[in-house]
């Protein structure tokens, strides 16, 4: 576990010192409006350092759109993982997670990359 645990820490330093920050949205639903028929939106924010890129063309697909982008994020800077259900914050503009894919050692998370959409 020591391996993981050194790799989880030099991410987030890596993270930390080339990344900009980032801030995630973790969206929890809450009761259902019975006069609107609109369930209501609880949203808990965590601002992390993290690396924004477009994705590469050879990776869009039926889920993967151009136009897309990847954000890179450290395990250890996050609480628990982001889902689809949540949101991705850079400046001003909300993102919608598409995909998230975790990189692991000793099934230890070490980074998450996420698939982001305007």
């Amino acid at each position: 576990m020591a391996l993981a645990d050194s790799l989880a820490r030099v991410a987030s330093n890596v993270l930390k010192q080339f990344g900009g920050d980032v801030t995630v949205r973790y969206v929890t639903g809450g009761s259902y409006n019975t006069t609107t028929g609109a369930i209501t939106e609880s949203e808990s924010d965590t601002t992390v350092p993290g690396i924004l890129e477009d994705v590469n063309l050879r990776e869009v697909n039926e889920l993967v759109q151009a136009g897309d982008k990847r954000l890179t994020v450290a395990a250890d800077d996050l609480a628990t993982a982001p889902e689809t259900k949540d949101r991705v914050v850079i400046g001003s503009v909300v993102h919608q997670i598409i995909r998230v894919e975790t990189t692991e050692q000793d099934n230890s998370a070490i980074i998450h990359e996420l698939i982001l959409r305007a």
